[in-house]
């Protein structure tokens, strides 16, 4: 629809400057009259030379895309653009006239004949934007007043997109700003007000509805402190934002303005990609994600699915996430991507090998894991079945069918965990580190939180605020690391990109995050009140759960590579011996002990295979006492 639009616009200003360049030659034939020229007498060879300046003009703004301007939205730019066509096709015309013997029409003739045309069409998209503006202004009158927090380059654009697209239905009215040079001077014809206790009235005043964030490179921190001040005021916060964002259909510098997300009070700096050195090593390749249905699975999904692969193979277990990613592939990509989707178990050692026999990936990223910790906690057979010896039964098939990298997906909990998820995520580290003399490079990245991700802490708060509350926090001392799904899958393709054998990757999550802080901002942004509309509970620390997530950057032990989101951490592999002799053991017990038993022994065994593994009540009584 949008592409018809398009041409229907071209067609209806060729069609209208059709008409205004009839009339400037009729202009130019009648200055000729009274000036007693010889175009006049020689009316046909001027009528040539008009077809030839109109067909090169024409063809010049087609080229130059005059004629896909939005005119009501135009600026001067599109007004030069246009002179600069018309100069340009214009003047080969009369090049080309002149070369002509039988076209004995003087090229002062041409050149004045281009100027009325060009003069006349650039004053019916003039006429036509003011009276463009003054219907706007009329629309606007009914709009909602806004101010606007940021009075520089970002403020100005979002000043041009309201008043002139209608449809966003806000009207700005002045600007907020700190810089003592623009408070109390004007942007765009509005005064620049000071963000100080004065504000409140001012914005009583002027009618104020609601305000809009638009101040580049914000980090989470500061859009969380002019969120939680405006919204304390009782406006409406929302934010014009610049940065790069993604979803699942890909990323869009375009701005867009929303209502604040948890996201944006969470984000860092936008993550750097290297784009060009991504997508030449991905390009052309056979890559299976295993786990490829879950949260971290499917985004790497979206984001391979991107970087024309040879082929895109998705393995899981689970039928109905496997199908939903499947079904987004194929809407988004079409036959453009190779897709398959394979359902099947990493401990099943007879699936994989069938699966690797037949594709041949040359990446692999081991993304299947059980990620929750209380279940896991209760479960902890379950969580050496399907995380370490699923890791063990698939870097195997990656050696035997010569899979050129494997990459693991990791988490923080690995670092000096205190429960069986995170002791099992490092044996599953070491299972891949200890194979440094592989054809197979295998790695690993580790890192924390995923905003959004399944049965994380961000959907149970917004269900439990859709349910009216109370929302429910284990600690309101706990803190964690965040990241976002498309920055995270991002980072793990770059980092699996660079890979050498052994690599250790961990990621810079940024700083940590107060859940309590988390759950009231939730409720916020709900545009509810903590504890007044929305109570907040502490319910304990669950099973296995410590206060604070260890840092994972840590400049003693770990390097910086080029990109400075992704660290390696220095780390000495064991050998092959001794995690083949670990997992026997753990094998041995899965077999010989039933469920409740089973969970004492493996934590024996997980305590002796990694030393960092700790109780974690040990760990959080060191942390109240302050050690």
């Amino acid at each position: 629809m949008e592409s018809k639009t398009k041409g229907g616009r071209r067609k209806y200003l060729l069609l209208i400057d059709t008409a205004i360049f009839v009339l400037s030659a009729l202009f130019v034939l009648l200055l000729a009259k009274f000036a007693r020229g010889a175009v006049w007498d020689e009316g046909w060879m001027f009528a040539e030379a008009c077809v030839i300046t109109f067909l090169f003009v024409s063809a010049a703004r087609l080229i130059s895309r005059s004629y896909s301007i939005v005119w009501r939205y135009s600026n001067s730019s599109a007004y030069i653009t246009m002179v600069l066509a018309d100069m340009l096709g214009g003047g080969l015309a009369v090049c080309l006239i002149y070369a002509l013997p039988s076209i004995g029409v003087s090229a002062w003739v041409n050149i004045l004949l281009v100027a009325i045309f060009d003069i006349a069409s650039l004053s019916s998209r003039f006429c036509y934007r003011i009276i463009c503006k003054k219907k706007r202004a009329g629309q606007l009158s009914e709009a909602i007043p806004v101010a606007i927090i940021g009075a520089g380059q970002t403020g100005a654009m979002l000043y041009d997109e309201l008043m002139m697209n209608v449809k966003l239905k806000c009207r700005p009215v002045l600007f907020v700003d700190r810089d003592a040079e623009k408070i109390g001077n004007t942007v765009k014809g509005l005064r620049v007000y000071d963000e100080d206790d004065s504000i409140k009235e001012i914005f009583t005043a002027y009618g104020i509805k609601e305000v809009i964030i638009a101040l580049p490179n914000l980090s989470g921190s500061a859009v969380t402190k002019l969120f939680e001040f405006y919204s304390s005021l009782g406006y409406r916060v929302r934010i014009y934002d610049l940065r790069l964002s993604d979803g699942k259909n890909g990323t869009d510098s375009r701005p867009e303005m929303h209502d604040i997300r948890i996201e944006d009070l969470l984000f860092r700096d936008s993550i750097k990609i290297n784009d060009t050195f991504v997508k030449g090593y991905y390009s052309g390749k056979t890559v299976l994600v295993t786990g490829g249905g879950g949260s971290i699975g499917s985004e790497i999904c979206r984001q391979i699915a991107r970087l024309t692969p040879k082929r895109l193979v998705i393995f899981d277990i689970y039928e109905n996430n496997a199908y939903d990613i499947q079904q987004e592939l194929k809407s988004s990509f079409g036959d453009a991507l190779t897709l398959d989707v394979e359902i099947g178990s990493v401990r099943d050692t007879d699936r994989l090998d069938a699966l690797f026999d037949f594709y041949r990936p040359d990446v692999v990223f081991h993304a299947a894991a059980h990620k929750h910790v209380p279940l896991m906690e209760h479960s902890a057979a379950e969580a050496i079945k399907n995380n370490v010896i699923g890791t063990y039964n698939t870097a195997n098939a990656a050696e035997k069918y010569g899979v050129g990298k494997f990459v693991l997906i990791s988490t923080d909990k690995a670092v000096n965990p205190t429960n069986v998820m995170g002791a099992s995520k490092r044996l599953c580290e070491m299972v891949i580190q200890c194979r440094t003399d592989s054809r197979t490079s295998f790695t690993a990245v580790r890192f924390g939180n995923v905003l959004g991700s399944n049965g994380s802490v961000i959907p149970l708060f917004r269900k439990q605020i859709a349910q009216g509350g109370p929302v429910t926090v284990t600690d309101k001392r706990i803190c964690r690391y965040f990241m976002t799904i498309p920055e995270a899958s991002q980072l793990v393709l770059q980092a699996g990109a660079m890979a050498k054998p052994g690599d250790l990757f961990v990621l810079d999550m940024g700083e940590p995050v107060k859940i309590i802080d988390l759950a009231e901002n939730m409720i916020r942004l709900s545009g509810l009140k903590p504890y007044h509309d929305i109570d907040i509970v502490e319910v304990g620390l669950r099973p296995g759960e410590k206060l604070y997530e260890e840092l994972l950057i840590k400049s003693e032990t770990t390097s910086k590579t080029d990109n400075k989101m992704i660290f390696i951490e220095h780390d000495t592999p064991r050998s092959r011996e001794e995690i083949d002799r670990i997992l026997g053991e753990l094998k041995e017990t899965l077999a010989n002990a039933p469920t409740p038993e089973a969970t004492e022994k493996i934590k024996k065994v997980l305590r002796r295979a990694v030393p960092t593994y700790k109780d974690p009540d040990e760990v959080n009584l060191s942390v109240r006492a302050g050690t």
